[in-house]
């Protein structure tokens, strides 16, 4: 598995607060960060589904919001 690395802009306050969370619980930022993402992944699955096959930058974007009855 190829190994990537993305840069993301945050506010100073909450990167502090991520990086007391993540020394809390024993990891470092960039560990912490990980541990979020794949748990997000993981609730996304269990509710929508696998996401399968490889996905294309070109497809990559955000979908349209799924429309809910009131």
């Amino acid at each position: 598995m190829a190994i990537k690395s993305v840069s993301i802009r945050i506010e100073e306050e909450m990167l502090k607060k991520l990086s007391y969370v993540a020394d809390y619980e024993g990891r470092s930022v960039n560990s912490h960060i990980l541990v979020l993402i794949r748990r997000d992944i993981r609730a996304f699955e269990e509710k929508n589904g696998p996401i399968e096959g490889s996905i294309s930058p070109d497809v990559n974007v955000k979908p349209a919001r799924k429309h809910t009855e009131k």
